[in-house]
């Protein structure tokens, strides 16, 4: 039989790398957070577009549903839920998921008036000004940790695009915030007007490894190392560039 089967490998080249398992279909819960995810987004963002080829190489499929952040979560974490995880999403330590391999990374900087730069040098330096923040998000340890002491003001909103609008009006010194994100919502019609006033500033944040969250399960287990194994196989910067460059 295992010659047999040696036969029918060296016959058939094509299948050498490509998981020979039954097809089958990883359900998994995200966000509008263009360019990286997204259902109307160009393959459904730059992220989505990376867990897809994964998938495919493996011989999987992919099947995401969008929420609002925190429903994203929430689904995702129910028992017995259709769902295997989320993303894209940081690193956090917790009980109830595991985490892929990187797919990519996020710039995470503070977008800020052009005629109005922030001077700081170390993270507690931010203090003095107060910084716009979405609901929910990871940012960094050091600030989420001032953040929860009260040393940091801090106004929260529900969006990116609100941030932007209360920076460019001067309501706060600035906002944290995605590169990325900041750039594909300034080339928005109802933002572009904005795009001369703002910037990011000198300092970044971090540059934060972004990925799925499995559900710390049986299955979750499973479905990440599959995916694991998929995504060594691809080249993820070529896969997210080409994302990035096709994202209006």
């Amino acid at each position: 039989m295992v010659r047999w089967c040696l036969i029918v490998m060296l016959c058939c080249p094509v299948l050498i790398g490509v998981s020979t398992t039954k097809a089958d279909t990883l359900k998994l819960t995200s966000l509008l957070w263009p360019p990286y995810s997204g259902e109307l987004l160009v393959e459904q963002g730059a992220s989505i577009a990376v867990a897809r080829a994964a998938l495919k190489v493996m011989g999987h499929q992919l099947e995401i549903d969008f929420y609002p952040w925190s429903r994203t979560v929430k689904l995702a974490s129910m028992p017995h839920s259709d769902y295997q995880g989320y993303f894209p999403e940081y690193y956090y330590e917790n009980d109830k998921f595991i985490f892929s391999k990187s797919i990519g990374a996020s710039p995470l900087g503070l977008v800020e008036q052009r005629l109005h730069p922030m001077s700081w040098d170390v993270v507690e330096d931010l203090n003095r000004y107060t910084l716009g923040v979405v609901k929910n998000y990871v940012n960094i340890q050091p600030l989420d940790s001032m953040i929860l002491s009260g040393d940091q003001s801090i106004e929260t909103v529900t969006s990116d695009e609100h941030n932007i609008k209360k920076v460019a009006a001067g309501r706060i010194d600035a906002a944290v915030m995605d590169v990325n994100v900041l750039h594909y919502l300034l080339k928005q019609k109802s933002l572009r007007p904005l795009a001369d006033k703002l910037q990011i500033n000198r300092h970044i944040l971090a540059n934060k490894p972004l990925y799925i969250a499995f559900r710390n399960t049986e299955e979750g287990h499973r479905w990440r190392d599959i995916f694991d194994q998929g995504l060594a196989q691809i080249d993820v910067d070529k896969v997210i560039e080409a994302a990035l460059y096709n994202q209006h």
